[in-house]
């Protein structure tokens, strides 16, 4: 089954709190940096009070701030990115940065590729292609293969965070992963909004991904233009 339509997106309260997740995991949002004031950031993000005090929420019980009555909001020494995107390493050009998003460009349950790397015994696994934005902007497509052992998989399951969608669906938690970062060419089957030919050579990050029991689960690919992302690891 394939589909053109874009995965279920996160709520504005989570896709806010990602992206101050982010900055704070940056270094961008240092420890004891004043928020900005509550209606101002709301009015950045185009959301109401609500929605914004929901997203600040979010980021306290992260332990990454903390609201200090009648003086605002302030970052927490000593956090650790631990949001939705923690694994997510690509980051905007020039500044860093930048609001993961993803649309979901195909999902099918074929037989794997002998190239591709150990993630299970299944003799079939699940193959999911996405295009890749940060801040609305198409940086990169994915490919990415999860192993057959995983059943029941759907289109209308799959949010932007597949990590999230896995462990609520799948009860599948992924620990840790292994990157490697190259170059490579772009494949033919990237759609025309990333607005690069196929063939064009692109920066070029391949995981292999762990559950919570140590076994490999997933793997994948991901092309992105290096005018318009790059790569990012940051060691605490």
């Amino acid at each position: 089954m394939s589909t053109g339509s874009q995965a279920g997106a996160l709520p504005a309260y989570l896709r806010i709190a990602e992206h101050l997740t982010i900055e704070i995991g940056a270094g961008r949002l240092a420890a004891g940096d004043r928020l900005p004031p509550e209606r101002s950031l709301a009015a950045r993000y185009g959301v109401s009070m609500m929605t914004l005090r929901k997203a600040l929420g979010v980021v306290t019980e992260r332990g990454l701030i903390e609201r200090r009555r009648g003086s605002g909001n302030y970052v927490l020494g000593g956090a650790r990115h631990v949001g939705t995107y923690a694994l997510f390493r690509l980051e905007s050009v020039p500044d860093g940065g930048g609001l993961p998003t993803a649309e979901l460009l195909s999902l099918d349950r074929i037989p794997k590729p002998d190239d591709l790397a150990d993630i299970g015994t299944a003799p079939e696994g699940w193959r999911i292609r996405r295009l890749r934005a940060l801040d609305g902007r198409p940086v990169a497509v994915e490919e990415i293969w999860l192993d057959g052992r995983y059943e029941g998989l759907r289109t209308d399951h799959l949010s932007e965070s597949l990590y999230k969608t896995y462990a609520e669906r799948l009860d599948l938690t992924i620990a840790r992963a292994e990157d490697r970062v190259g170059v490579g060419p772009l494949p033919g089957w990237a759609p025309e909004t990333l607005r690069l030919a196929p063939g064009t050579t692109m920066g070029l990050v391949e995981r292999r991904s762990f559950d919570q029991y140590g076994k490999p689960a997933e793997a994948s690919r991901s092309w992105f233009a290096p005018d318009r992302a790059r790569y990012y690891a940051r060691v605490p």
